[in-house]
């Protein structure tokens, strides 16, 4: 399994209920940009409309040596492949109040197909993100002390 890119964002700004993958539609320069590595998660959220699942503002910059270059498809949603009872369990998810889908990893399987890892999301009140910086210094600072004291 390759990554593409991660949303490191995502697990600050969001508590992660559960996480699921699902395949992507995209068009054969995409997938050379994805390769590229010219991928940008910032911002991105999926959505039901119509009975499927899309993903709204994920940015693959157009490939360089394709034939015809649109920087408008950039931003363009993208649909996403998931199994019928897959969809109707998100769907309930989505429903409650304050959860969202947030895409959290883009990468390539074991068969080279490109994949989304997707997380139901409930947002951070302002005291979890504080709370979630002070449990991080404190790991550092528990990790130095380990490191210093047993460190001869």
């Amino acid at each position: 399994m390759k990554t593409i890119a991660s949303n490191k964002k995502a697990f600050f700004d969001y508590e992660i209920l559960d996480k699921i993958e699902a395949g992507i539609v995209l068009t054969g320069d995409e997938v050379k940009s994805l390769r590229a590595g010219h991928v940008s998660l910032v911002a991105a959220f999926a959505t039901v409309k119509q009975g499927e699942l899309f993903l709204i503002n994920c940015k693959i910059t157009p490939y360089q040596q394709a034939y015809t270059k649109r920087d408008d498809q950039s931003e363009r949603s993208r649909k996403l492949l998931l199994k019928k009872r897959e969809l109707n369990r998100i769907i309930g998810d989505i429903s409650q109040k304050g959860v969202t889908m947030v895409p959290l990893k883009l990468y390539f399987n074991d068969k080279n197909l490109v994949k989304v890892e997707l997380g139901v999301c409930k947002a951070k009140k302002a005291a979890g993100k504080k709370q979630t910086l002070k449990d991080r210094d404190i790991d550092r600072q528990t990790r130095r002390e380990i490191k210093g004291v047993y460190n001869y």
